[in-house]
């Protein structure tokens, strides 16, 4: 593929540079942000050669390319200049105005794919170290178990910090006090005084505003609050301030209006938050446990047509930091996933023609290892039965899953890669194998089901 040349056609058709606000990428998708993508036909885009499909929704234009997508994203950045290689947007680039609904969905997706990466890394660290102890090449006193699970652990922990970064990246804003931001959450100071004040029974206050005793590492949604807030308080703050005196007071000034506001409103809000989503996931897995991964399992393929599913996985990453395991997310993409090879494995033996088999064949196999763009727009979508046969493979796993009670206990990306990850911290392998019941029970149910529906290559 000439990723040169690719990325210099997508830029033409998005309409150049100039209507370029922002572009990211994701495992498989060229994610843009656009001053106007009203005139845009998506059709142009999948007729191009090295684009897989192409979807406008959730204030992005996305562009499915498959696990090339950083090396046409690397290209992408060069043509726009070093503006964009800084991750920073012209002052004069104004957005289209979306609905409420798209931008809130924009933002958490946004702020959450480009981090992905580091918390799939940190959960294979965690899901291998599982399976090592498992097997006891490692005793968990040992300080090279101590120094891996360090590593796994890392970016869960430090979590508001990474994610600060990335969402003060998606909101405009200086990436560096984002971070920071993050950092005053998890500073060891904090925690002390936490620790303390919970000890002795005491208050803590802050310009005698109190400061709730609360633990923010791991956290997802305090942060996101507070670079939403600075994201209103840098351009006025800028604004008002004389250009000689920004560099240093802009910064002073925006740390103390929303650190102290996160610690004292928005940090305890989005805590709660938190805690209150854990228990309503609580309680319905409590009264029916079988619902959430049943609906992620069918219905996870029209997220990623929609370019969302990214839009559930802070619901996961939350639930792992509050519960120590994940019921929400994980599990209904895991069979999900799954049941896109099965489905596409048996178009592969229903097509007639040798080139569509090759094609539904190697996309079963990328859909098993967890990359499932170019299954669902390649095979799925144009030929709709493979979709269906998908989907309720999808549904019969997550609802296997859901009566089970499975989750998983690292954030690892859904693929056959990922069943280590449901191995709790005892080593024992019941729910690694309630898993991979699952994950077999999806490919047969959608493997039976495309093969019954049949296919027309029409």
């Amino acid at each position: 593929m000439d990723y040169k040349n690719l990325a210099a056609v997508l830029l033409e058709k998005v309409g150049g540079k100039e209507n370029v606000v922002n572009v990211g990428h994701c495992a498989t998708r060229l994610r843009f942000t656009l001053k106007n993508d009203a005139d845009l036909n998506t059709d142009d885009f999948k007729a191009i050669k090295g684009v897989v499909g192409c979807v406008n929704n959730g204030g992005q234009f996305q562009i499915i390319i498959g696990t090339d997508v950083p090396f046409v994203h690397k290209e992408v950045l060069a043509l726009l200049g070093e503006e964009f290689n800084m991750g920073e947007v012209k002052e004069d680039a104004k957005e289209e105005k979306k609905g409420v609904l798209n931008t809130v969905l924009d933002m958490i997706a946004g702020s959450m794919f480009p981090i992905v990466s580091a918390l799939a890394g940190g959960g294979m660290v965690k899901a291998i170290l599982a399976v090592l102890s498992t097997a006891g090449l490692f005793a968990k006193s040992s300080t090279t178990y101590q120094m891996l699970n360090l590593i796994g652990d890392a970016p869960f922990y430090f979590l508001p910090v990474i994610l600060g970064v990335s969402a003060a990246k998606k909101f405009k804003v200086n990436q560096y006090i984002g971070a920071s931001i993050g950092a005053m959450l998890i500073s060891p100071t904090f925690i002390n005084l936490v620790n303390v004040a919970k000890a002795d029974g005491s208050a803590l206050t802050l310009f005698g505003l109190p400061v709730q005793l609360v633990s923010y590492t791991s956290s997802v949604i305090p942060i996101m609050l507070a670079i939403w807030l600075l994201s209103y308080v840098e351009p006025f703050v800028t604004k008002i301030t004389p250009k000689p005196l920004r560099t240093v007071f802009v910064p002073m000034i925006e740390f103390l209006i929303v650190a102290p506001a996160t610690f004292c409103l928005l940090g305890p809000v989005g805590n709660w938050l938190g805690v209150l989503l854990g228990k309503l996931i609580g309680g319905i897995d409590a009264v029916a446990p079988w619902i959430v991964p049943t609906i992620v399992g069918g219905f996870t393929p029209l997220l990623v047509m929609c370019g969302m599913h990214y839009g559930i996985v802070p619901l996961g990453v939350n639930q792992l930091a509050t519960s120590g395991i994940d019921t929400i997310a994980g599990p209904g993409m895991l069979v999900s996933n799954i049941a896109q090879g099965g489905a596409n494995l048996a178009a592969s033996l229903k097509f007639k023609d040798p080139e569509k088999k090759a094609l539904a064949s190697s996309c079963a196999v990328e859909a098993v290892c967890g990359i499932t763009e170019p299954a669902l727009y390649g095979v799925s979508l144009p030929y709709r039965r493979p979709l269906y046969a998908a989907m309720i493979g999808g549904a019969v796993g997550g609802f296997f899953l859901g009566i089970n009670h499975v989750g998983r206990f690292a954030q690892v990306p859904p693929s056959i890669f990922a069943l280590p990850s449901y191995i709790p911290a005892d080593g024992t392998l019941h729910v690694m194998t309630l898993a991979a019941v699952a994950c077999a029970i999806s490919f047969v149910a959608a493997f039976a089901v495309e093969m019954v529906l049949g296919i027309k290559e029409d």
